[in-house]
């Protein structure tokens, strides 16, 4: 019978060793700071894997991320900042505490009406602590009585937006601010205005482009891309997954690209943009023909599904007959 509890702690007792005096020194030298960026990349490599139903893969960029997130606590604990035991602690009480349905006998929801508890759950944990005048360094909520602003350091009041670290990527940070801000009330009725927004600000960069006013310019790709963000958490899309995807959509592409011209002999800047264009269409009209092939399978088997329940409610009624006869 599998033993989770054991694995972790064989894995515990494994980083152990790697920090210990005596263990690996490039482990020793490492700190949370210095592995931010392998957290990031093996997260984002956890979802690709996701995408890709590679659940091989999946198992093995998961243990990736247990063996940074275990080290990076490990390391909190050798310096006296808090345990891992009470890491998980933590985690554990927060999940039974805004589970209060699970847990506590409370009226069970859909899932929309669990999230809303949550939200409030979570909003009177963060009033409590600041009536209580303290707040866990590992919070990552607000921390007092001010905060400071960004850009000017001047103190203000709580927020609704706090809690937003700075160092989140860009793309990220945008969405996360606006759903804030969007339960705080703040927010667009629906999709169509930020599709007019969109369409405002695209004037506004063609104005500050033919003005080769580069700051504006920059400010202005800004808004676009911040509405865009804005359009994507109302039409219930992640703006990180879908670039994501269309990352992947383009490296497979242009990779097939370049396969097709090296089978002729060229490479890329041989060939020239024409070319490379022409194969460019070539492989996405492939694609999209193999994904129509697809979805017409996916009918397929959903019409034969049907036929089968058809036929299975048939069966199903004549029994219902033949009991009511006897």
């Amino acid at each position: 019978m599998p033993d989770a509890p054991a694995a972790f702690a064989r894995l515990l007792t494994i980083i152990q060793r790697l920090r210990s005096p005596d263990g690996c020194p490039w482990d020793r030298e490492q700190s949370p700071r210095t592995l931010r960026a392998a957290l990031l990349e093996e997260a984002w490599e956890c979802v690709s894997a996701i995408d890709n139903a590679d659940d091989r893969n999946m198992e093995e960029e998961l243990g990736d991320l247990y063996l940074l997130v275990t080290m990076m606590a490990w390391m909190k604990e050798e310096e006296g900042t808090f345990t891992v035991e009470s890491a998980l602690a933590h985690i554990a009480d927060k999940l039974v505490r805004r589970h209060p349905h699970v847990f506590a006998g409370a009226a069970r929801g859909n899932a929309e009406q669990v999230l809303v508890q949550w939200d409030a759950i979570k909003a009177q944990e963060k009033a409590d602590r600041a009536a209580a005048g303290g707040f866990g360094a590992a919070a990552g909520d607000f921390r007092g009585a001010t905060v400071k602003h960004a850009a000017g350091g001047a103190p203000s009041h709580p927020s609704s937006l706090d809690g937003v670290p700075a160092s989140f990527p860009p793309l990220e940070r945008a969405a996360k601010l606006q759903k804030k801000a969007a339960k705080a009330g703040f927010d667009w009725p629906g999709p169509q205005p930020v599709w007019d927004k969109i369409e405002e600000e695209l004037g506004e960069l063609r104005d500050a482009v033919q003005a080769d006013a580069h700051s504006d310019i920059e400010a202005e790709l800004g808004d676009i891309l911040f509405s865009v963000v804005n359009l994507a958490r109302l039409l219930r899309v992640d703006p990180a997954l879908a670039l994501h995807r269309t990352n992947m959509k383009f490296e497979r592409r242009f990779r097939e690209v370049e396969r097709r011209l090296a089978a002729e002999g060229a490479t890329p800047v041989e060939s020239g943009l024409d070319r490379m264009d022409a194969l460019w269409n070539q492989v996405k009209a492939e694609e999209s023909a193999s994904g129509d092939a697809e979805s017409a399978s996916d009918d397929a088997e959903s019409a034969s599904g049907d036929a089968e329940s058809a036929s299975g409610d048939a069966e199903s009624a004549s029994g219902d007959t033949q009991r009511t006869s006897k």
